[in-house]
């Protein structure tokens, strides 16, 4: 029960973070996500075989990425910045909403809160709490990871839109290799992103909870 939940979760703030790429690309004046069907809040639209399989199996896993065709912006340079940033904009603020519903049913139910995160019982508020802290973590951790400046990385675009744009063909390129970087994730850069994930998910809870 435990893994559908987390599984769910997850699945459902991938969902949201490709919508929110393709809705602001949508506002900057590029159709593509759109004519390809990105649009919707459905999962199929936006899951991607092998990243859902790993999810099953592993816990670390991606969506399809939304297809854009930044010529198409109005404003080359801020679309850019705008539609990069625009999934992790979208997780931060679920983030930030689900704590709060956290904070909420604690001061409702401390006591049923604190027995149901300590798995001895509970009560509905404490469920509902769990339910919304581990989701609530989820969109934290996909926002923070999403800000590294790696390609494919929303953090590299958002990074890539403050630069010379006669660097930006070299930059695209560099969109290929996207392989290498998730190579380069699972084994030399996992500790060091493990551990920078780990101290943003305390410092968030901290300020928010308490």
């Amino acid at each position: 029960m435990a893994f559908f939940l987390a599984f769910s979760a997850l699945v459902f703030s991938l969902v949201l973070h490709e919508l929110g790429h393709a809705y602001a690309a949508y506002a900057f004046g590029d159709d593509t996500a759109k004519r390809q069907g990105r649009l919707t809040l459905n999962p199929l639209a936006h899951l991607d075989p092998i990243g859902t399989l790993l999810l099953l199996l592993v816990g670390f896993g991606w969506a399809r990425p939304v297809p854009i065709y930044p010529p198409h912006f109005r404003n080359y340079r801020l679309g850019l910045f705008v539609v990069s940033i625009a999934g992790i904009v979208v997780n931060l603020g679920l983030a930030v909403f689900l704590a709060l519903l956290v904070k909420l049913l604690y001061a409702l139910d401390p006591e049923g809160v604190v027995q149901t995160f300590r798995g001895l019982g509970g009560s509905t508020y404490g469920l509902l709490a769990l339910g919304f802290y581990l989701t609530a973590s989820i969109n934290l951790v996909l926002a923070a990871f999403n800000l590294l400046p790696i390609p494919p990385l929303d953090g590299s675009k958002i990074l890539q839109s403050l630069l010379p744009l006669s660097w930006h063909p070299f930059l695209w390129r560099l969109e290929q290799y996207a392989w290498l970087s998730f190579l380069l994730i699972l084994t030399v850069l996992r500790e060091p992103i493990q551990a920078v994930l780990s101290w943003t998910r305390s410092a968030f809870f901290q300020l928010i909870l308490g």
